[in-house]
């Protein structure tokens, strides 16, 4: 099939690699021209992806409509402050009804949308209810490397998440399908939050028993949040949930965990941001998950203590004591608040 990745960040390379490998006829958009023209002299993403050649059968392309052009297949791989637009400008020029594929993870400030959201939106009405989402424990360096891997393709569209199942599984890289579109997108955006605060705990110096108290409770929390929003409960013990969560709280490839890292360790934010290259979503999803929680009000103490750290200046010690003093509850909890 022909595929236009757009999106040539880490994830983007390592999918147009993944979907090459796959016999798939490959174009990979970059925003930044001159980044375009680094990409096609190398061969290799030199900052994101060190290492992985990029074959010289996938065109790289600034030109969002060459790299369109005949597209059975689109991926939107771009980081969420970037996806309305982009999502605006290729609507102009994806012909006839290709499969929409939604492989970034985030909640979009101000709106509070999922991904699939800004993308039923923007696109022509024929596309609405039938994107899928790619999403599950997959650092992009490891699928590069072939790396065994399983992920989740989630749409309302039953028929499109089978397509999309035959259009990336490979011996190293499973799909299963999911029909919980909804919980997918909040399962894979939201544990980047809670990545931050793994990477913070590290920082601090603290252990075993707390990064394990942090992940199992903050899945707890985003599962209130689905649930409430509509979710189907399952969804966060599965790839897009507990998987991902894992993989993203203890990699040492996670660039959310890396930069929660380097508070724990004593950097502000704004100095932790500007040694990374690559955009850890957590801190934009951080607000977004905050604005979400309140809207329907849910209570999300572990992303509101996050919220404090990151944008109210809060010392990470004491958001820590402040977690740990709460006034004490059961375990399971089947209500709101």
């Amino acid at each position: 099939m022909n595929v236009a990745v757009l999106g040539a960040g880490s994830w983007g390379t390592a999918l147009a690699v993944l979907l090459y490998e796959n016999g798939h006829v490959v174009r990979m958009w970059e925003f930044f021209s001159e980044a375009a023209e680094a990409l096609a002299e190398r061969r290799e993403n030199v900052d994101m992806l060190p290492g992985i050649h990029i074959p010289a059968s996938i065109l790289i392309t600034n030109d969002i409509t060459e790299a369109l052009a005949g597209a059975e297949v689109v991926i939107f791989v771009v980081p969420t402050t970037a996806v309305r637009t982009t999502v605006r400008v290729a609507a102009l020029f994806i012909e006839a009804t290709p499969l929409i594929v939604n492989a970034g993870k985030g909640i979009e400030q101000g709106t509070t949308q999922r991904i699939s959201e800004i993308l039923d939106e923007e696109l022509p009405d024929r596309f609405a209810g039938h994107t899928v989402t790619l999403s599950g424990p997959s650092h992009a360096e490891e699928v590069a490397r072939r790396i065994p891997t399983t992920v989740v393709a989630a749409s309302p569209d039953m028929e499109a998440t089978e397509l999309a199942q035959k259009v990336f599984s490979t011996q190293t890289f499973r799909v299963y399908t999911n029909t919980d579109q909804l919980g997918v997108e909040l399962a894979g955006s939201l544990k980047n939050v809670i990545a931050v605060a793994a990477g913070i705990l590290d920082g601090l110096g603290y252990g075993d028993n707390t990064k394990g108290a942090l992940m199992t409770r903050g899945l707890a929390e985003i599962s209130r949040l689905g649930v409430e929003l509509g979710a189907d409960p399952l969804t966060f013990a599965g790839l897009s949930g507990m998987g991902d969560l894992i993989t993203t709280c203890t990699s040492r490839y996670s660039r959310n965990r890396y930069l929660g890292e380097q508070i724990g360790r004593g950097k502000t934010l704004e100095e932790a941001l500007s040694e990374m290259v690559m955009v850890a979503e957590g801190v934009n999803t951080t607000r977004s998950a905050r604005e979400l929680a309140l809207k329907v009000a849910v209570e999300m103490p572990i992303t509101q203590a996050m919220y404090e750290v990151l944008f109210e200046k809060k010392k990470p010690q004491q958001a820590v004591l402040e977690l740990m003093t709460r006034q004490l509850k059961p375990e399971l909890e089947h209500h709101r608040g």
